[in-house]
């Protein structure tokens, strides 16, 4: 994996809360933004900010399963500007909603959502 690539996954990690555009984190890359998604669509087969998403979607489950936060709490900590959109964004990732997800406990180990290398 090309070190741009793994330092913007880094920053990505850090900053994951953050309203993140990518022009900001090609700047301190150093790298313009569209040179910063070939090398992502490269490495990942993903584009940064669906990259981003499934940062954030698997910490909001994280969040779900081990806390007893609320919904809209769990959509701030993952970087959501507001719960509808969270909520509609989390449905397509995982099929359910928030509060089904956490309902029905964690994923098996074997589960395909739970083991989604292609959308890291």
């Amino acid at each position: 994996m090309d070190a741009r690539v793994t330092t913007a996954i880094t920053i990505m990690r850090q900053l994951a809360r953050n309203r993140l555009l990518i022009s900001a984190l090609s700047r301190r890359l150093n790298i313009s933004p569209g040179r910063l998604w070939q090398l992502f669509r490269k490495d990942t087969g993903q584009s940064p900010m669906q990259y981003l998403k499934g940062l954030r979607m698997r910490k909001a489950g994280k969040l779900l399963q081990s806390t007893f936060l609320s919904v809209k709490e769990i959509a701030f900590l993952s970087g959501a500007s507001d719960v509808s959109h969270f909520v509609r964004d989390f449905k397509k990732w995982f099929g359910v909603t928030p509060g089904e997800f956490r309902a029905r406990g964690p994923l098996p180990s074997k589960h395909p959502m739970r083991n989604r290398k292609s959308r890291e």
